[in-house]
This record gives structure tokens, C-alpha cells and sequence, in this order.
């Protein structure tokens, strides 16, 4: 694996994490809308709308070091931070198919990076 690849890859990781994030403070926002269309000026959607733009342009730079092909599976890794971060924040339950779900992401991107070394 060259170092511009794992470097993507780890950039894809990381955008990962911040549009995860991102779905967090979405949520919060979202909480605070009502009837009146000024409640979407809050900050906590406009923080979420940004963390998902900075999650893109992390996203793009990392495109150019690497595989299409491998890295936007990657991308599913986000979905592992999200419910994460839905229990501590939300008290979301974690029930065994959500667990189950994302072994299979896990296990779908994992696949995916091995295809692609052969």
C-alpha cells in the first residue's frame, strides 16, 4: 500500500468522523425547529451543515490520493461513529441488529480494500 493511498484512507477516516459529528448537531438543531421558519437559523443546524461540508472537503482532498473504488465504502465507516454517538448523546438504544448491521460494514469495507490489493 503506497503512503498516498493510506493517507487517503485515513483522510476518508477522518471525514468520517466529522460528518458523523455532523449528524449529531443536525439532530440538535432539528430539535429546536418549530412552526416559525426562522427556527432554522439556530446554531447548532448551521454547525451541522458546516461539519458535513468540512466532512466533503476532507473527503475531496482525499480522492486524489487514492482508489474510487476503495474509498467511498469507506464512507459507510461514518455510519459506525453516528450510532455511536445516537446512544451517548440521544440515548439511543443499540439493539443487535444495529450491532449486527455494522459488522456487516465493517465486513463490506474490508472486503472492498482486499479486493483491491489483488
Amino acid at each position: 500500500m503506497s503512503p498516498l493511498l493510506l493517507r487517503s484512507m485515513l483522510m476518508v477516516f477522518l471525514a468520517g468522523i466529522v460528518g458523523s459529528f455532523g449528524a449529531v448537531f443536525l439532530k440538535l438543531g432539528a430539535m429546536r425547529l418549530n412552526k416559525n421558519v426562522m427556527s432554522f437559523v439556530n446554531s447548532r443546524l448551521i454547525l451541522g451543515v458546516f461539519l458535513y461540508l468540512g466532512s466533503t472537503v476532507i473527503y475531496l482532498s482525499a480522492l486524489k490520493g487514492g482508489e474510487l473504488s476503495v474509498l467511498y465504502p469507506m464512507v459507510s465507516l461514518g455510519y459506525i461513529w453516528t450510532l455511536l454517538w445516537a446512544k451517548l448523546f440521544f440515548g439511543e438504544s443499540m439493539t443487535r441488529y444495529k450491532i449486527g448491521g455494522l459488522g456487516l460494514i465493517v465486513v463490506g469495507v474490508v472486503l472492498v480494500g482486499l479486493g483491491s490489493a489483488g
